[in-house]
This record gives structure tokens, sequence and C-alpha cells, in this order.
């Protein structure tokens, strides 16, 4: 298994407990895959360099976990066919940074 971290850029509209179903939905996947989901960082709404999907404003969410190749393939195509996610990204990281959470970067103001 190898350690992965995602990032997960929502509609800034969204209520809570809607980007918390997606989040909780994309666990499950790591987690019925034989993988295990290390901490989720819920980084807030943060304004845009430029307009994505006509929006300025996203709510951001990072989360770890490690699994199977595979089963990331699984999530990636989960993430890219939810209607409420405007952006993905899944990375692989270093085993030695799984588990460890990055304070968010500074807020726009």
């Amino acid at each position: 298994m190898r350690p992965y971290e995602a990032m997960v850029i929502f509609d800034a509209d969204l209520d809570e407990a809607v980007i918390r179903g997606v989040i909780d939905r994309s666990l499950d996947i790591v987690r019925n895959g034989g993988g295990e989901s290390g901490g989720v960082d819920h980084w807030g709404k943060r304004r845009f360099a430029y307009e994505l999907k006509h929006r300025w404003e996203g709510y951001y969410v990072v989360f770890q976990a490690q699994t199977e190749p595979a089963v990331v393939a699984e999530l990636n195509r989960y993430l890219s066919l939810a209607d409420e996610v405007m952006r993905h990204r899944v990375v692989t990281i270093p085993p030695h940074m799984y588990g460890k959470t990055r304070p968010p970067a500074p807020a726009d103001t």
C-alpha cells in the first residue's frame, strides 16, 4: 500500500453536510478497497487566483489515505463524476509524511 494525499475543491455555496457526505463517500471507497484513511483537514473557503467554473471562491478539503493504486483510480473516477467537486488532485506522498497534517495556506484578506 502507498500513502496518498487528496485535495478537493468544492463549490463554496454548498452546505457543509453535502461536503462531508462526499468526503465520507471518498473515504468509504478507500476503506472498502482494503486501505486506511488518514486525517481530514477542512481548510474552508478560499478565494481563487482566477475564475474557475464561473466562481471566484471554493471550499478546500485535504485528506490522506493509504491504499493500493487501483483504489486510487476508483477514487479519482468518483471525484471526477461528483457534481459537487469543482477540482481535485490525488498525489503520492512520502511514507514519512503520512499521518502528519500540514497547516493550511494562509487565507487572503
